[in-house]
């Protein structure tokens, strides 16, 4: 079910123009089993992590344009792991996109383990399997529960050309990160995939203790509570 608000998300005029996070550095057409993408290729200029912006048809200008921002995970999205629906959410954001005919999708790295990387994500995963859930094995950890930073994928869009877009996205805090950077978000697409019963506690820990939009275990439909639905 999609849901929409007439402003769901937007922050107003700026002051003063925000300081440049990002370059572009390469541009290429991708064929992929979904489509032909441009992939365009962007460097951080405060870390040097590169990420991706995956784009189809013209987006520059148009409003609203479908957008998926998706945070690295290297486990779901490249090595298929069944205790998180990263990977499958990525495989859908890139199908609606296809299926859509126009459309982008940033893949944002040092996203990993919500923030926390590699190493200390697979920590985490260890103390999961001792009973701790996702946001209990990060605070035993002595790291953030969630430390990401939504400002790197809001300006490349805005390099993109697109200044409206209909987010694809169950993750509360990444919708209003976008909008506290210039961005309008029309409308909230609830991205629910299938669910691994190695991942059932993951999904209603992320709903449960961080908001998250997402199916409870019966199967309903959650929207965001300041979402109206269409």
């Amino acid at each position: 079910m999609n849901t929409r608000s007439d402003s769901l998300g937007s922050n107003g005029s700026d002051e003063h123009p925000p300081r440049e996070l990002v370059t572009q550095t390469a541009s290429a057409r991708l064929p992929t089993t979904w489509g032909e993408f441009m992939c365009h290729s962007y460097e951080s200029l405060d870390d040097g992590q590169m990420h991706l912006a995956f784009v189809m048809g013209e987006v520059d200008g148009a409003e609203p344009v479908l957008v998926r921002v998706h945070s690295e995970c290297v486990t779901g999205d490249v090595f298929n792991s069944v205790k998180c629906d990263c990977g499958l959410q990525l495989d859908e954001a890139m199908s609606r996109v296809a299926q859509a005919g126009q459309g982008v999708v940033i893949y944002l790295r040092g996203h990993e383990g919500r923030g926390i990387g590699i190493s200390q994500k697979l920590k985490a995963y260890e103390l999961q399997d001792q009973g701790f859930d996702t946001v209990d094995a990060n605070l035993e950890l002595g790291v953030a529960v969630d430390s990401r930073d939504y400002s790197v994928g809001a300006q490349i869009l805005t390099q993109l050309g697109v200044s409206q877009l209909r987010l694809m996205t169950n993750n509360p805090a990444k919708y209003q990160g976008l909008a506290s950077n210039g961005l309008t978000i029309t409308e909230l697409i609830p991205l629910h995939v299938p669910i691994h019963p190695e991942a059932e506690r993951y999904i209603e820990t992320k709903r449960g203790r961080l908001g998250h939009h997402t199916p409870s275990s019966a199967g309903s439909s959650a929207a965001p509570s300041d979402a109206v639905v269409s």
